[in-house]
């Protein structure tokens, strides 16, 4: 299938839950709406891999919002948290409940609220421990059936159209051919950072293009340097593994609801540590417990979560037949590591997700709204994506699309090494894992940066003079790591996410 020029109103790059509800909420405003994103399945986009939930603020906003504060280590924009806290429940309410009648689990008096780390009462909506899929789904139905959206699949944006501070629409790619789609307004919701480590949860087409092609246009980033690690991922590989060893085959994340259910964190010698770490234990916030079990695993060899106490196979069946899948015997404890998980950074917004450049958006992942400051609490993100996606939507409808020269991209070359690509991204999540990880030391983000600087240079060059989907996904993932080390190393101060040690 080719592609051509196009025009469209409001064109949404990428279609996780943050795409679909700015392209829903445009329509809904009568738009002209185009939505694109380079997946060719759900699974390719982060939200499909969701798995505790969502939060709501219920009828208690105020402890809420003090969770969320106390999460970020005290960091989180209030205006932000704000926004958050005050279109929850509305924003629920209306995509999932009322237009996507997603059937979260209920208990036989209503819903089947689920408790998490750092949250001081249940408050989170689920489907089983999968809950991502049973939204994304039929979210991705409903624009597709339900709506005038035009969705297009497999379709990768390369770079934005942008003209003296403002963008006018996107360069798309579809099998090696592309062209410029002008628009009104263009929202970016191409989700996270995963692809730039060895260990992530997120899928392998999260090589950060969002923030990449809005930083090259020239818009504002922020927070780049709070790189959320998950602290309960499984470990399939064993324990002396060497540092920077790229092998995550059989990785998946198991749900932070697991220890909201009461599961326990044992080391290799079976005893329970978190307690000596945080009073809240295994509740305590993400950054917290991933350091802690990096540093139980580093000194003892291995940690495993103990289900033992739990209906595990009736709370979790999906995490429980997954485990059998990957042949582990959950009753005798997960075996799990730390794993990229989230960016708390990323374009700079503001309240209804506008960028610095004029008609850029941000929502989701690949967005700054301020509200997780230095470290995300637990199910917030598709609630963001929720809310700053209608946001977004509604105010980038009623812009019609102009026209400016699009930049001239080279024919493929033929020539490009095939294993060019793969042996770039293997030497940057080596030095991300290494230097930009759950712990950093100045002299590590300096070496990182000078790695990351040279690494950069050899992709620009091949950029100059041959266009592909791949080279443009490594160029992004090179600006974006880049992007992070750099605003590691100018942050003195730890907090949350961002934790600095000596060397």
């Amino acid at each position: 299938m080719t592609i051509e020029q196009a025009e469209t109103d409001v064109l949404v790059v990428g279609a996780g839950i943050a795409g679909l509800s700015a392209a829903l909420s445009a329509d809904r405003a009568g738009a002209d709406v185009t939505l694109v994103t380079k997946a060719e399945r759900p699974e390719d986009a982060s939200t499909w891999w969701a798995q505790g939930g969502i939060a709501v603020a219920r009828d208690d906003p105020a402890t809420f919002r003090e969770d969320i504060v106390a999460a970020s280590d005290d960091t989180a924009e209030a205006t932000a948290v704000e926004v958050l806290v005050e279109d929850a429940n509305d924003a629920v309410q209306d995509v999932l409940v009322d237009t996507l009648d997603v059937a979260f689990d209920t208990n036989g008096a209503g819903y089947d609220y689920g408790q998490e780390a750092a949250h001081d009462e249940a408050r989170i909506l689920h489907v089983n421990a999968e809950t991502g899929k049973h939204v994304h789904v039929p979210f991705l139905n409903h624009i597709a059936d339900e709506t005038d959206v035009r969705l297009v699949e497999d379709t990768a944006a390369l770079e934005l159209l942008g003209h003296e501070g403002r963008v006018y629409g996107a360069v798309l790619e579809r099998d090696g051919e592309w062209a410029p789609t002008f628009a009104g307004a263009t929202v970016l919701a191409t989700g996270g950072i995963g692809a730039l480590y060895p260990r992530s949860t997120n899928p392998e087409s999260a090589t950060g293009d969002g923030v990449a092609m809005a930083a090259l246009a020239g818009a504002d980033t922020a927070d780049m340097e709070y790189v959320q690690f998950h602290p309960t991922a499984y470990d399939p590989a064993p324990p002396e593994r060497s540092a920077g060893d790229t092998g995550d085959e059989g990785t998946f994340l198991v749900s932070e609801a697991v220890r909201g259910e009461g599961a326990l964190l044992r080391n290799a010698d079976g005893e329970r540590f978190m307690p000596d770490y945080h009073e809240d234990a295994e509740l305590a916030p993400r950054d917290v417990v991933a350091r802690a079990v990096r540093e139980e695993r580093e000194t003892t060899g291995v940690v495993t979560l103990d289900v033992s106490s739990l209906a595990f196979a009736e709370a979790f069946p999906d995490l429980a037949a997954k485990c059998d899948s990957h042949g582990v015997d959950w009753t005798e404890g997960i075996p799990i590591a730390p794993a990229q998980h989230f960016l708390c950074g990323g374009v700079a917004v503001d309240d209804h997700g506008r960028a610095s450049l004029d008609r850029l958006y941000a929502v989701g992942e690949c967005s700054r709204t301020g509200v997780h400051g230095a470290n995300r609490l637990a199910s917030t993100s598709l609630l963001e994506g929720l809310v700053w996606g209608r946001r977004a939507g509604r105010d980038a409808a009623g812009r019609s699309p102009e026209r400016v020269e699009a930049p001239e991209l080279l024919d493929r070359d033929p020539d490009l090494p095939p294993a060019f690509a793969g042996e770039k991204f293997h030497r940057l999540r080596r030095v991300m894992d290494e230097q930009v990880g759950i712990e950093r030391t100045p002299q590590g983000l300096a070496r990182a940066q000078s790695v990351l600087r040279r690494l950069k240079g050899e992709v620009d060059a091949y950029i100059r003079t041959r266009t592909s989907r791949s080279l443009y996904e490594l160029r992004a993932a090179s600006v974006v790591a880049l992007l992070v080390a750099r605003a590691a190393a100018e942050n003195d101060q730890s907090a949350g996410c961002h934790h600095l040690v000596e060397a």
